[in-house]
């Protein structure tokens, strides 16, 4: 029998590989604003708050020009620096033609997140879209899963959360639901391998396809 009635999916690194307009798009802005550049791994640390957080605490009261900024950015630059993954849009239109709840419960703010999702063609598939706008506490916290649980009155146990970092583990296991770790762009692919503590890693969309295939036949 189907083991799940629902999908919550994180976005950056799961849905898209985002990196790389991310730390382009902060430096774009802390270069116009304070003059410098950070490296990945300095802006990788600021990750948890959303942008306009970390974009506040930068730049004062330059904050309302620099939002628009990067965010501006953002968007110019989005289709030349994200890859995108169609086989995974197909995945989850599948999942939606089963009439089956489909979420996205990320960090990132509303505004680049509903680009992304737009960009990526995936924004019309999700039935609930939890940002780190619509939580009072962030990953790892479960905050956003437990939204979609009482939403759709889905038992905890079949549920499903699918992200790449650390975080959505902590999370997951917090709401007692169910994670599948994806490895396919993940920054903390390490991390999660020697964590072992997911219920279900996919090193590939592929070995993903099948297991969602699988889910769907019953």
């Amino acid at each position: 029998m189907r083991m799940f009635d629902g999908f919550i999916f994180d976005l950056d690194g799961t849905l898209a590989s985002t990196n790389k307009i991310i730390f382009a798009s902060f430096n774009f802005v802390i270069k116009k604003y304070l003059g410098k550049e950070y490296t990945d791994e300095e802006i990788i640390s600021l990750f948890g708050p959303t942008e306009d957080t970390i974009l506040k605490k930068f730049t004062g009261n330059q904050y309302p020009q620099a939002r628009k900024d990067y965010y501006h950015f953002y968007e110019m630059h989005h289709d030349k620096m994200v890859t995108q993954y169609p086989q995974l849009i197909k995945i989850i239109k599948k999942i939606k033609n089963q009439n089956i709840p489909l979420g996205i419960f990320t960090g990132k703010g509303k505004e680049s997140t509903n680009i992304t999702l737009k960009k990526i063609n995936a924004y019309k598939y999700f039935d609930l879209i939890i940002t780190g706008d619509d939580v009072a506490e962030h990953k790892p916290h479960p905050e956003g899963i437990n939204k979609f649980i009482e939403k759709f009155g889905i038992k905890n146990e079949r549920v499903l959360m699918i992200g790449d970092a650390p975080t959505d583990i902590k999370a997951a296991k917090s709401a007692n639901v169910k994670i599948a770790s994806v490895l396919w762009d993940s920054y903390s692919r390490s991390l999660i391998l020697n964590e072992n503590n997911f219920d279900y890693v996919f090193h590939t969309i592929a070995e993903f396809k099948n297991f969602i295939n699988e889910q769907l036949s019953y």
